[in-house]
């Protein structure tokens, strides 16, 4: 949210500068995200002076340009070439001197230089509106009253002055900080309690409207009154719809809003000053002089301001003519057929308070995230729509001329009354963490307009104004009593305590560490998702039951809506985005959870997952096939990851399911430690990836309990040689490395230290239909003594009998 330092020193008799603001601010529980120093009109007219043209004559070589002699107040008047009509001897002007920089329609710059226009030398411009963001008029040049000083510098005769604006992030529970007016209540308050200030703010006065006459009558229905508590309208009639004057314009720039016209302005202009949205229909184009508040049926079209069809939900509110025919989407966004145009003479202008669930639930779902809706959702005043009607009425009138045509229409059946909250005077200093005198508590509650309704010697009861809808318990005025009293003011204890804390073995802290910085060393890249994702992939890409996905109410992101039961996604949005950025290169990490629904209730389990695609090595001289990551590239950085932990014995079996095309599962009996492969092409094309991606999920909570029963034995190494034996087996395509590696194992034992593929042949002439050839080696090694032919011959022997016997080989001699 951005403030206006000039516009809240409009309600308060004081003059802070920007740093002291900034300081409050802060002080009150308002984070200054930034600060900026503006200028109401760019450039700020520097290097203009106000002169009076001396001489005026036709230029020699050219009709329609004058020369001119013009007194700045210099030691010499100014030569001034001058194409305007209406320059003549005596006036009084706006001259940009030479070094002068103006800025064009579209705020390019441009320098005042001395020059030669036609032949004759030119020291500067008079100027016009146009030229110096004053107005838009250009038909001649600024002529001042006889009274203005010459030499005076424009920026003072105009009386510019610059602001600061701050950007604040306004949490969502800060409903009564929406507006310049809160803000300056809350400054108030400050400054009463701690800097001796009088406490006053300058509320716009609203005593002077009165209705003109009845020419205008309007019929209000609210057929919805949970969405809709309070309605209050009234009818304007003979405004002139056109520019807004400086003031108004200066205000809403300075914090980020266009000017459009003197009717949208002030509305603009009202919310921002009151925290009131307000919308201001062309009163002509209501059929039957009847504003309904409703909902249409389901899948109505209704057009909206930015010229976008939308089909409307039977929960959307809306604001319906007496032909029940949309006109606005109530406090979210108006209609393309009933705003304010500058033909419009007639306006029915609505002040009304919505309910902040059905406005944030409409505004999310069609993202219109308009200022009005946002200060709904937090939670409009109640008790403010008629007081903010009646300030935007008069200044209607005082801007764009009218009378007020009707009665007001305050549609209220239910008034929200304040809350009642009792405080209690030690849970005050016990919270807060000192004694503060129960003068000050109540000196603090009446500058927040918390006013006493009873009170003894333990407690006092008070009530809470409407527009701070988030203080609801004691201890939530308390925060208010510490916001004015100041967190600064609570004193911080000498004393430093500490306790001694044994932690839990295996440390899960350390091993993530641990697993990650070997990832990251790896090359790989961690990614954080958030825990949400789309019900969308769980119905159309990778099918799971309705039944076992966890539902959230996401109001402020309503795509996201289940929370993840696999990693998956996470990783392919993080592949689409780098991919759509031409990096396609990719290994990526994550550590987080998965949540899942069961007939128990909720299980939420931890992952590691892992994700390789592209290129195996970054493009180089030195690499010239370009190879591309596969399945065992994966498998090996699964493996080095188990080896890490410590698992260097486990079981695996094939994996072919919904989300791989083909994998591997490793597991300790019925425990999974990871399930890795290659993500079915189907699930790629879906989310728009374009390369192979390789994804490995650790069960991160199984692969801990494991850890506890694992213990870590340190071995000297062995002083005697290994001895190397190979086999080449011919098998059936069916059987495949792992059931060899599980053989050989067995077989031999303690001093089998090593197996492993180094070749595969396959030829069905040579070996026959449905057969390949293993090249195998083993390695052999005692720690406790140089191991002899024979013992090694028994082994190699006992295992080709194995293999031969339970896996049907045929050993190629």
């Amino acid at each position: 949210m951005k403030v206006s330092l000039n516009w809240l020193k409009d309600y308060l008799d004081i003059n802070l500068n920007s740093e002291e603001t900034s300081e409050l601010l802060t002080a009150i529980g308002l984070e200054v995200e930034g600060m900026e120093e503006i200028e109401s009109i760019k450039g700020g007219l520097k290097g203009i002076l106000i002169g009076q043209v001396k001489e005026c004559g036709k230029h020699p070589n050219a009709d329609k340009l004058s020369l001119t002699k013009v007194d700045v107040g210099a030691e010499e008047d100014l030569q001034i070439v001058c194409g305007a009509p209406n320059v003549a001897a005596g006036q009084k002007v706006v001259v940009a001197t030479i070094g002068t920089v103006l800025y064009d329609a579209e705020g390019r710059e441009f320098k005042i230089k001395k020059g030669k226009i036609r032949g004759e030398v030119s020291e500067g411009m008079i100027c016009a509106e146009d030229e110096l963001a004053l107005g838009n008029d250009h038909s001649g040049i600024i002529v001042l009253p006889e009274e203005a000083k010459i030499g005076m510098a424009a920026s003072e005769y105009f009386k510019i002055e610059n602001d600061v604006v701050y950007d604040i992030g306004l949490t969502p529970n800060r409903s009564d900080a929406t507006s310049h007016l809160g803000i300056a209540k809350d400054l108030a308050a400050a400054l009463k309690i701690n800097h001796s200030h009088d406490g006053r703010v300058n509320v716009p006065d609203v005593s002077a409207f009165k209705v003109d006459n009845h020419s205008l009558p309007i019929e209000i229905v609210v057929e919805n009154e949970e969405a809709c508590p309070r309605y209050t309208g009234v009818m304007i009639k003979g405004v002139k719809v056109g520019e807004s004057p400086d003031w108004l314009k200066i205000r809403l720039n300075a914090i980020g809003v266009r000017p459009i016209n003197n009717i949208v302005d002030i509305t603009n202009f009202v919310l921002h000053e009151l925290g009131q949205p307000l919308h201001a229909f062309d009163a002509d184009k209501i059929a039957g002089a009847k504003v309904i508040v409703k909902t249409l049926p389901e899948n109505s079209i209704f057009k909206t301001l930015d010229e976008v069809e939308r089909k409307l939900g039977s929960t959307d509110l809306m604001i319906c003519d007496g032909e029940s025919k949309g006109m606005c989407i109530a406090g979210v966004f108006g209609g393309i057929n009933s705003g304010v145009t500058e033909e419009t003479t007639n306006i029915f202008l609505e002040s009304a308070h919505f309910n902040a669930k059905w406005v944030r639930k409409t505004s999310m779902k069609y993202n219109l995230r308009t200022d009005a809706a946002m200060c709904f959702e937090k939670g409009s005043d109640p008790n403010i729509t008629l007081y903010a009607l009646k300030r935007a009425a008069l200044l209607f009138q005082e801007l764009a001329g009218g009378e007020i045509a009707s009665e007001v229409i305050d549609f209220y059946p239910n008034k929200i009354e304040k809350r009642q909250i009792t405080v209690r005077y030690d849970r005050i200093n016990r919270l807060i963490g000192t004694d503060i005198a129960v003068s000050e508590v109540k000196n603090i509650l009446t500058a927040l307009e918390m006013n006493t309704l009873k009170e003894d010697a333990e407690s006092l009861t008070i009530d809470i104004p409407t527009n701070k809808v988030d203080v609801i318990r004691e201890v939530d005025v308390i925060e208010e009593i510490l916001r004015i009293y100041g967190f600064n003011k609570v004193p911080i204890s000498d004393q430093l305590k500490s306790t001694i804390v044994i932690g839990a073995k295996p440390d899960i802290h350390k091993l993530k560490n641990t697993i990650s910085n070997f990832l990251s060393a790896s090359g790989f890249s961690e990614i954080m998702a958030v825990s949400l994702t789309e019900s969308k992939y769980f119905n159309e890409i990778l099918p799971i039951p309705s039944e076992r996905l966890v539902y959230v109410n996401n109001t402020s992101n309503s795509h996201l809506d289940v929370m993840r039961p696999t990693m998956l996604f996470s990783g392919l949005e993080a592949i689409v985005h780098n991919q759509n950025r031409q990096n396609a290169d990719l290994r990526l990490y994550e550590y987080g959870k998965t949540y899942e629904k069961t007939e128990d209730g909720y299980r939420e389990q931890t992952h590691y997952s892992l994700f390789i695609t592209g290129a195996k090595a970054s493009e180089s001289w030195l690499e010239h096939d370009k190879a591309q990551v596969d399945y065992y590239t994966l498998k090996a950085y699964v493996q080095n990851v188990l080896e890490r932990l410590g698992y260097m014995r486990y079981q695996q079996s094939a994996v072919q399911n919904d989300t791989f095309a083909f994998g591997l599962k490793y597991h300790r009996g019925p425990k999974e430690l990871v399930t890795f492969g290659m993500v079915k092409k189907s699930i790629l094309r879906q989310m728009e990836v374009k390369k192979p991606v390789y994804y490995a999920s650790f069960h991160w909570d199984n692969l801990l309990q494991g850890l506890k029963k694992h213990k870590v034995e340190f071995k000297e190494l062995t002083k005697y040689p290994s001895v190397r034996r190979d086999l080449a087996l011919v098998i059936d395509n069916s059987v495949n490395f792992q059931d060899i590696a599980e053989v050989a194992q067995k077989t031999g034992k303690s001093i089998l230290k090593e197996v492993n593929l180094f070749d595969v042949y396959e030829n069905k002439e040579q070996l026959g239909e449905n057969k390949k050839s293993y090249a195998v080696s083993f390695i052999f090694e005692d720690p406790t003594k140089t191991l002899k032919d024979k013992e090694v011959e028994k082994i190699m022997s006992k295992l080709i009998e194995t293999y031969e016997g339970k896996l049907g080989a045929v050993i190629r001699r």
